[in-house]
């Protein structure tokens, strides 16, 4: 399968099928994304117990890409701890900006570095952060 197949492969099903998007009762954090430029908007929640996030889940509505990327974000931080989460936002922000990771920091993207080709196109690049960004400021 080539790497843009199953690029769009990945982003559709997260995008039509996510895990993780409904209104969390009950959240330890929330916080609400927007981005301005296009319309995309987010409500972030976490359940953190003890350091670490045992839960996540998001509402909102936005393009495809803006609401696979949360999704996927999800799936990868779930379970992390709060600094272990903002070093992988670090990560897959310096990754959207077109700077090199090392093997050690794409493998921690996980299934989010499909998403490295954003860094390309410009104008989704506020898309696919909104999330991540949303994280970072919820977490610091």
């Amino acid at each position: 399968m080539e790497l843009k197949q199953l690029y769009r492969e990945i982003v559709n099903d997260h995008n039509l099928t996510p895990s993780h998007k409904g209104k969390m009762d009950n959240p330890d954090v929330i916080l609400q994304g927007v981005n301005p430029s296009c319309g995309d908007n987010i409500s972030l929640y976490l359940k953190i117990e003890e350091g670490v996030i045992e839960d996540g889940s998001f509402t909102g509505v936005g393009c495809a890409i803006s609401q696979a990327s949360v999704d996927m974000m999800l799936d990868n931080i779930i379970g992390k701890s709060a600094p272990e989460a903002l070093e992988t936002a670090d990560n897959f922000m310096r990754m959207i900006k077109g700077e090199s990771l090392n093997e050690d920091e794409m493998e921690d993207l996980d299934e989010c570095a499909l998403l490295s080709d954003i860094s390309h196109m410009p104008a989704r690049v506020k898309c696919a952060v909104l999330g991540w960004r949303t994280l970072e400021e919820m977490l610091k």
